[in-house]
């Protein structure tokens, strides 16, 4: 049942964002100039979505449960960390450039477009990047409550 959950989420998504035009480039970078040819409209979208999110967030709060798992999963950490940092950098970086972030490349993906499909390829390659470094992090570093193995200069 996830999966179809799953699946029914994704297509409502992605028909918001092909419906809002979050899925054209050239609308989200004329959003972003705010210095020069600002395209406002997208603010209009993005305060629709909060509205329509805040309400779903408030409902979800008072339920026991979601509809199709044993309990919520909520965030429960509230620091800044350097990965959070740098991968907001990243990100703000690659939308700003290309027009594009991760929601609308996969819709965009239909259209076949070279441009697209390199995005893709470079934001997955990313994220392959991210797992590699963070499992050879976890590798390196000791466990809580473990003391760190003695190098052999150690004694």
């Amino acid at each position: 049942m996830n999966i179809v959950a799953s699946l029914v989420c994704g297509l409502i998504f992605g028909a918001g964002l092909l419906i809002s035009g979050m899925t054209q480039p050239a609308k989200v970078l004329g959003f972003l100039d705010i210095l020069g040819r600002w395209d406002p409209t997208l603010a209009f979208v993005m305060a629709g979505a909060l509205a329509v999110s805040a309400a779903g967030f408030a409902l979800a709060r008072r339920a026991s449960a979601p509809f199709f798992a044993a309990r919520h999963q909520w965030p429960t950490r509230k620091d800044i960390d350097r990965p959070l940092v740098v991968g907001s950098v990243l990100f703000g970086l690659g939308w700003g450039l290309v027009g594009l972030c991760p929601g609308p490349a996969v819709v965009n993906i239909a259209s076949l477009s070279p441009r697209v499909l390199l995005f893709v390829l470079a934001m997955v390659g990313g994220m392959a990047l991210q797992g590699w470094w963070r499992s050879r992090a976890e590798r390196t570093q000791p466990r809580s409550g473990q003391q760190p193995a003695l190098a052999p200069s150690d004694g």
